[in-house]
């Protein structure tokens, strides 16, 4: 029987957000602003987690990042590019309820006046399962979010296969053993079913992290079912700054034949956070306390990163080929 300790839960992280690690401003690179290397043809696909935080200043940092988010996708929809927007978890806080959606989500990404929503591919946090099990979450996203009371799903952005997972699965000790094993198996059957060249994934909280959450042997099995399945890029939110790991094995083997990068983007809103004193191995490169967006140009055979900032810089451009 799944059961709700909503105010306790809600108290934990209050407390024990005084605990999280300060936070020191990364400097902009020397040559910000820029623009970021495109890939002739590509889709776009475009987003970050942590978003809507009515807390956090007024929702500021969600409204700068909505945005950005926005010039983006209308710079793109001009150029006749496909972009899809992504969030990465923790949509709406502090609870993820009915009235966080409306007040904090829906008055910034999920403003109707922006193309955001247009295409958005959601996945959901923790923080939404503070409120019935992330049913607000699902009610507010509709068939973009999956199958109610899973959150799991795929679908096709251009030349690649996008797979978005619920990491609560995993974590949340209110999921049984069986549903666990569901996702696990779906997952398995997705990456057969489908045989693009380039794919990723998708969740909230990382499996590799420097931040104030730290790194989570729990998501190994999906990574060891990702990492078999040829996926070539995973993404994650949950700790709310940004940072990149070096291609790694579900262990944390620095593997550059297999092995899957990770990028940390936890910048949508929500309270910034620094990085622990001991950096976590094979972190390749780190940004903290700016908000911003991940835009990833997805080619036929290969993807450019970039992270851009609601200020106008531009961190960690860069890319790779598929596998």
């Amino acid at each position: 029987m799944r059961w709700f300790l909503g105010p306790l839960v809600l108290l934990l992280l209050v407390v024990g957000s005084i605990c999280a690690p300060p936070v020191q401003v990364t400097p902009p690179p020397a040559d910000a602003p820029a623009a970021e290397v495109a890939l002739t043809g590509a889709s776009v696909l475009i987003g970050t987690g942590d978003i809507g935080n009515c807390g956090n200043q007024g929702n500021l940092g969600a409204k700068a990042t909505a945005k950005l988010m926005d010039s983006v996708l209308r710079a793109d929809s001009a150029a006749k590019v496909h972009d899809e927007a992504f969030t990465l978890g923790d949509n709406a806080y502090p609870g993820g309820s009915e009235q966080d959606f409306a007040q904090c989500f829906a008055t910034t990404w999920g403003d109707s006046a922006t193309l955001i929503m247009k295409n958005i591919r959601p996945s959901v946090g923790n923080h939404e399962h503070l409120s019935g099990m992330a049913a607000p979450y699902y009610k507010y996203f509709g068939s973009h979010a999956g199958p109610s009371d899973k959150g799991y799903y795929s679908y096709n952005v251009g030349e690649w296969h996008a797979i978005v997972l619920n990491s609560e699965i995993v974590v949340n000790a209110s999921f049984s053993d069986a549903e666990r094993k569901a996702q696990e198996d779906w997952l398995a059957q997705d990456l057969k079913s489908n045989h693009q060249v380039c794919m990723l994934a998708y969740w909230h909280h990382p499996r590799f992290s420097s931040g104030w959450h730290g790194t989570d042997a729990r998501l190994a099995p999906i990574w060891r079912i990702l990492y078999d399945g040829g996926v070539d890029l995973v993404l994650n939110g949950h700790d709310h700054d940004y940072e990149r790991f070096l291609p790694q094995t579900p262990d944390g083997v620095v593997d550059t034949t297999k092995g899957i990068p990770e990028i940390v983007v936890g910048t949508g809103g929500g309270d910034l956070r620094g990085f622990r004193s001991v950096i976590a191995p094979n972190s390749a490169y780190r940004v903290q306390g700016h908000y911003g967006v991940l835009k990833l140009t997805l080619g036929a055979k290969a993807y450019r990163r970039a992270f851009l900032g609601v200020t106008g810089s531009i961190w960690d451009r860069g890319g790779a080929a598929c596998h």
